[in-house]
């Protein structure tokens, strides 16, 4: 296949990416910046594109079999309101140029495999959610809802759409786990403002691996979720977390100190959660390698 992916110098897309070459693919990629990143990986062909600003350049689809869109700005930061409107229009307005860019072509990629993320779901305690849960309240959920509305208009063209709902995923190089090392090494890691908030994770490959199915399989469409089959309390993914690095992992983080990190709304996020499982990839046939918590931490620890 030849396929073209967007933010693909990020975590999740630079391992995409990795993935699609190493099993013999053709990858294009979009990015803000091609001058910076041909050295990260030049067996990738980088175009430029402002996501914001304009559609992609036509001659970066010749060719392509499929898309996978990965593109938006960072949520884990302090939600000012320039940071808010940052982390929308990156995700929307971004998404419907791809998707005019895709209306525009003579010819069309066959899929289009659009990142989301559990955040859809809100904040929604212990309850057990799948993809057909309502969405959820909070800017994090509205967020996901423009974003998944605005990648639904590929299929006028007639393209096949997945929306990837992604949650924590896990390495240790980049991303949730890795903002977590530092202090557990150190071995004053603990629960998050205590710890009963629910963790949908997933490691790394599986991510990987369910973009790949996605993207591949005719018969895979609409809203999948992207995470592990058994979700974790905060409390509990940190006990996992001290047990693989054999450090103790009882100092407990307060709210207040996330609030003063993030600011108080995205705090507030971060004092709740989601128990995400994920049923409908299962049921279409999806393969986790790694569905329990211990195991994942061994494996990326």
């Amino acid at each position: 296949m030849k396929v073209l992916v967007t933010g693909a110098s990020g975590m999740i897309g630079a391992a995409l990416c990795d993935a699609l070459l190493a099993r013999g693919d053709t990858v294009v990629g979009l990015t803000r910046d091609p001058q910076r990143v041909r050295g990260t990986n030049p067996s990738v062909t980088w175009h430029p594109w402002e996501p914001m600003l304009e559609r992609p350049p036509a001659e970066a689809f010749e060719g392509v079999n499929g898309l996978v869109h990965l593109l938006g700005e960072k949520i884990n930061q302090r939600w000012s309101e320039g940071a808010k409107r940052r982390i929308m229009e990156s995700r929307r307005t971004g998404t419907r140029n791809l998707v005019a860019a895709i209306a525009g072509l003579e010819r069309k990629p066959g899929v289009l495999v659009n990142q989301a993320a559990i955040g859809f779901y809100g904040d929604r305690g212990e309850a057990i959610v799948d993809e057909s849960a309502d969405p959820g309240k909070g800017f994090d959920a509205e967020v996901v809802q423009e974003w998944e509305a605005a990648a639904r208009g590929v299929e006028a063209s007639g393209v096949r759409l997945v929306v990837v709902r992604t949650g924590h995923v896990l390495d240790p190089n980049d991303g949730f786990l890795a903002a977590l090392l530092p202090p557990f090494k150190l071995g004053v890691g603990g629960p998050l403002a205590g710890g009963r908030q629910y963790v949908s994770w997933i490691h790394i490959e599986d991510e990987i691996g369910i973009l790949l199915w996605a993207l591949d399989n005719d018969r895979v469409s609409g809203v999948v979720n992207a995470t592990a089959p058994n979700p974790v309390t905060n409390r509990e993914f940190s006990q996992a977390l001290g047990r693989a690095l054999h450090r103790p992992a009882a100092m407990p983080v307060p709210g207040f100190v996330l609030d003063l990190k993030f600011g108080a709304e995205f705090g507030q996020v971060l004092r709740g959660g989601q128990r995400v499982v994920p049923r409908r990839a299962l049921d279409l046939g999806y393969e986790f390698r790694f569905t329990d918590i211990d195991t994942a931490l061994q494996n990326l620890l």
